[in-house]
C-alpha cells in the first residue's frame, strides 16, 4: 500500500528545494520498495496573485488531513504593490497562511521542533576571524515551540476610523492544555535521546520564558515545573528569553532540550540557526498526534528564485525527519532505514566539501541547487 504524501512548494526558491528533496525521497524509495502516492499542491503568494481568492486551491485543507506525510517549501511572496512586505489576502493574512498557520492549528500541530546541530564540514555563521570556534559535536539540541497559540492565536485587530489604522492589538494566548502537551512532549524527547547537554552529558529541559515580567511566561513556567516532577531523572532549568540569546550564543553546547511559547521560539530559533551554518542546514518539524508537516525553517528567497543556487540541504532534512516520523508512527523500519541513509547522505557530502552551495563553501566553489540533491540523493541510494 502507497502512503499518501502532499508537497506543498510554495513560493520563489521553495519548488526548487522541494524538488530536492523529492528526488533523494524516492532515491531512497526505490531501494526500499516504500511506495507513494504523492500529491503536490500548488500555494502562497505567487498562487494568491494569480488566484485572487485564495492561497490554495479548494479541498487542500481535506487533502492535507488525508496525508500520511505533510512536506512544504516555503512561503512568501514580495507585494507587487511595492509595500515592501508580502503579498496580503483581503482578510489581511499572508498569503501562505493557510498551508503554513492554517494546518498547523487546523491539524493541531502543536510542536514544532527545531534540531539546532552542527555537522562536520559547516562552519557557524557568527562573523568575525574565528568562525568555527565550536567543534561540531558541541552543537546539538533540540528547540520545542509551541505551535498553535501564543501571538499567533488570531486574537486582537485593527482600529481603523475613516480607514486609516489608528490601533493594532496583538494578544497573547497561553492556555494549559498547548502548555502541557509541548512541554510533556519536550520531556518525553530529552528522554529518549540517546545522549544529554554535549557539555556535561546531563539530560537538561530547559523552558525559555519572561516570566518576570509576562503573566503568560509565568503561568508556562508554572505548568513546566509541575510536568517536570514527572521526570525526576531529567534537569529543569528556566531561562529569561533576553538573558538566553546571549547564552546561546556563548554556551551552546550547555544546552539539550529547550522549550518555549510560540513567538519567543520562532526567533531564537531563527537565531539557533547560524550556529549550524545558516538557514540552509535547519530544519522545521510540525507535529501533533495524528499529523506531521515537515519544512526548512528558511523562508522563499524570491530574489534566487529560479538561479538553482540555495541549498537545499534543509529541506533535504526535512524530509528525513518526516520519514523517520513516519516509520516510528507506523512501526515501519524501511522509512527509519531511508532516513538514517539521507542523514549519512547529507554527512559524506560535508565530509568531502562538495558539491555544495554557496552558503556553504562560497561564491567561487559553490554548485548548483540541482547538484547537490542529485549527489545527496545518489549517496544516500547508495547506502542502502
Amino acid at each position: 500500500m502507497a502512503y499518501k504524501l502532499v508537497s506543498l512548494p510554495g513560493d520563489g526558491t521553495g519548488p526548487e528545494v522541494m524538488r530536492e528533496g523529492m528526488r533523494v525521497v524516492h532515491a531512497v524509495s526505490r531501494k526500499l520498495g516504500i511506495e507513494w502516492a504523492v500529491e503536490e499542491i500548488r500555494c502562497g503568494g505567487e498562487y494568491y496573485l494569480e488566484h485572487g481568492s485564495r492561497d490554495w486551491p479548494e479541498g487542500s485543507e481535506e487533502k492535507c488531513a488525508a496525508a500520511d506525510l505533510i512536506l512544504l517549501g516555503a512561503v512568501g511572496w514580495p507585494d507587487p504593490k511595492g509595500s515592501g512586505g508580502p503579498v496580503l489576502m483581503a482578510n489581511g493574512k499572508m498569503a501562505g497562511y493557510s498551508p503554513v498557520i492554517g494546518n498547523r492549528i487546523k491539524l493541531n500541530l502543536y510542536a514544532n521542533v527545531r534540531p539546532v546541530k552542527l555537522y562536520n564540514g559547516v562552519r557557524h555563521r557568527i562573523h568575525g576571524a574565528h568562525k568555527q570556534v565550536w567543534e561540531a559535536g558541541k552543537v546539538d539540541m533540540v528547540f520545542l515551540r509551541e505551535n498553535t497559540e501564543g501571538m499567533y492565536s488570531q486574537t486582537g485587530g485593527k482600529l481603523a476610523p475613516g480607514g486609516k489604522t489608528d490601533v493594532a492589538i496583538d494578544t497573547r494566548v497561553i492556555t494549559r492544555r498547548a502548555s502541557e502537551q509541548i512541554i510533556r512532549h519536550a520531556f518525553e524527547l530529552c528522554r529518549a535521546r540517546p545522549h544529554g547537554a554535549p557539555k556535561d552529558g546531563k539530560k537538561r529541559v530547559t523552558a525559555i520564558v519572561k516570566d518576570n515580567v509576562l503573566h503568560g511566561c509565568q503561568f508556562f513556567r508554572d505548568v513546566f515545573f509541575e510536568i517536570g516532577k514527572e521526570y525526576p531523572e531529567i534537569e529543569k532549568e528556566t531561562a529569561i528569553v533576553d538573558a538566553f540569546t546571549q547564552w546561546l550564543l556563548g554556551q551552546p553546547e550547555y544546552y539539550d532540550v529547550l522549550v518555549t511559547t510560540n513567538m519567543f521560539g520562532d526567533i531564537v530559533t531563527d537565531l539557533a540557526s547560524v550556529l549550524q551554518g545558516g538557514m540552509g542546514m535547519a530544519v522545521g518539524a510540525n507535529v501533533g498526534r495524528e499529523h506531521g508537516m515537515f519544512e526548512p525553517i528558511h523562508g522563499s528567497a524570491p530574489k534566487h528564485a529560479g538561479k538553482d543556487k540555495v541549498n537545499p540541504i534543509a529541506m533535504i532534512l526535512a524530509a528525513k525527519e518526516g520519514l523517520d516520523w513516519l516509520g516510528r508512527r507506523k512501526a515501519d523500519e524501511r522509512l527509519i532505514k531511508a532516513a538514517v541513509a539521507i542523514e549519512a547522505a547529507v554527512v559524506a557530502t560535508l565530509d568531502a566539501g562538495a558539491p555544495l552551495t554557496y552558503d556553504i563553501v562560497g561564491e567561487a566553489k559553490a554548485a548548483k541547487c540541482s547538484e547537490v540533491g542529485g549527489v545527496i540523493a545518489e549517496r544516500a541510494a547508495a547506502a542502502l
